[in-house]
């Protein structure tokens, strides 16, 4: 209400980015009854079709790269949601703080994005990032279980924590049990991490070539077993979720079995790297072959099995055959990287059919010990489904954390200021609460050991 009128006022969100999570996020907040969004997208299109018959919603065509536009967009909003790629963010963030709009983004905070953190609490506005899936609802789940464990006098032992954006079980239909649900780049690219974790008050160091050597067997009640690899720096989360006393800290990403075995030996033979190469003319065969080194006139099939080790007539030498790595067709990308021409690849094999579903699990395990000795096993699940025909799993997982989260802000309900995650009870309670309300809720179990 405006003091003096008496007044709704309108409250103004920019959305930059139209991908595939902007849906629910922009659904979410035009059916708030005093806010309006702007959708601006390059492609003005993809823009237009998430504010189509929707008064309060407007579609803009925005080129993030010039910084004009960009600054304009952001000084008639009063909070800027950024959903185009991570490396922008920083960007958007400062002309953001410039002008003393609040922001939010869904990606791990970068350490360009931490600099700005001093800035924009002189500003009084704030920068609240990793408000999705992984990063986002994972840490709003875990911080409501350690505060809970805190709260009663216990403390936390172990934490880990897996999750995997996946088909639905009717849905895995292919040999690489995986379809995408976002940039195929961006999985492909996570796939080269390193990992560190804590097991057993030991640090573990896993190098990128090793990520996908010896995966973990994690079996989720009502689904059965899937593959889980560890995920970029788990230590640094001793200090994030305040849990010091623990003696084993893990995060890592799940995938159904088969997934690393293959992604291993992809890494091996250079099929994820991500140095542009001329290699006009060329296709996917012959891609193989010099993978491989294949001599002239050589099977590049048998070529590939000796150079990995493997059998000919092996799981992984099948599904690069089934992907199609051994077609005589041109590459799509002839002066990319074996990474473009491999993500190009499997955004056209490895797509949802009309009507399929994806999945999400996230599922976090605590070694707890209460105030009076006992150690507790907590076990919380959130397993979650797209609707067929609407919304993926993973769009609505992603972008409604983030929507609520600026509706929260706009509210004046969140009033932390500088760069934060979503890791204070005043960002993730009612978060949580709200997401509950619309369908996305864990299970837990806890058992006495």
């Amino acid at each position: 209400m405006d003091a003096v009128t008496g007044e709704k006022v309108m409250k103004n969100v920019l959305v930059l980015g139209a991908g595939l999570v902007a849906g629910p996020l922009t659904k979410y907040l035009l059916d708030q009854p005093d806010f309006s969004v702007v959708v601006a997208d390059v492609e003005a299109a993809r823009a237009a079709r998430l504010v189509a018959g929707r008064p309060r919603g407007q579609a803009e065509v925005l080129d993030i790269a010039n910084r004009e536009a960009l600054a304009a967009a952001i000084g008639r909003a009063d909070l800027v949601i950024s959903m185009v790629p991570y490396t922008f963010h920083p960007v958007v963030a400062a002309i953001a703080v410039d002008q003393g709009k609040h922001m939010v983004t869904a990606s791990y905070v970068s350490p360009a994005m931490r600099e700005l953190d001093a800035r924009a609490r002189e500003k009084g506005v704030i920068l609240l990032n990793e408000l999705g899936l992984d990063p986002g609802i994972d840490h709003m789940e875990a911080m409501r279980i350690i505060r809970e464990v805190h709260d009663a006098g216990g403390r936390v032992l172990g934490f880990t924590s897996y999750c995997g954006g996946l088909p639905a079980p009717e849905a895995n239909t292919n040999p690489f049990g995986y379809k995408f649900s976002w940039s195929p780049r961006g999985v492909l690219l996570a796939s080269k991490n390193s990992a560190r974790f804590l097991k057993d008050g030991r640090v573990v160091s896993i190098p990128a070539a090793e990520l996908f050597a010896q995966p973990g067997i994690i079996s989720i009640s009502g689904l059965g077993e899937f593959e889980g690899y560890p995920n970029r720096d788990s230590l640094s989360y001793l200090e994030t979720y305040g849990i010091p006393e623990a003696l084993s800290v893990l995060r890592g990403t799940l995938r159904y079995p088969g997934w690393c075995e293959t992604l291993r030996k992809m890494v091996e033979l250079g099929l994820l790297d991500d140095a542009p190469k001329n290699r006009s003319g060329s296709t996917f065969l012959g891609l193989m072959k010099e993978l491989s080194q294949a001599a002239p006139g050589a099977d590049a099939r048998g070529a590939v099995a000796f150079r990995l080790g493997l059998e000919a007539g092996s799981a992984i030498i099948f599904r690069m055959d089934w992907l199609g790595l051994f077609e005589d067709r041109p590459l799509p990308a002839e002066r990319g990287s074996a990474l473009d021409n491999l993500a190009a690849l499997m955004i056209e094999k490895l797509q949802y059919a009309a009507g399929e579903r994806d999945m999400i699990v996230l599922q976090h395990q605590f070694l707890a010990q209460t105030a009076s000795g006992r150690k507790e096993r907590i076990v919380s699940t959130l397993i979650d489904y797209g609707v067929p025909g609407g919304d993926s799993s993973m769009s609505r997982t992603v972008g409604l954390p983030a929507a609520i989260g600026a509706r929260l802000i706009l509210e004046g309900k969140i009033r932390l200021t500088g760069v934060q995650v979503p890791v204070h009870p005043e960002i993730y309670g009612p978060i949580l609460e709200e997401l509950g309300t619309l369908g996305v809720r864990f299970e837990e179990k806890r058992r006495i050991l």
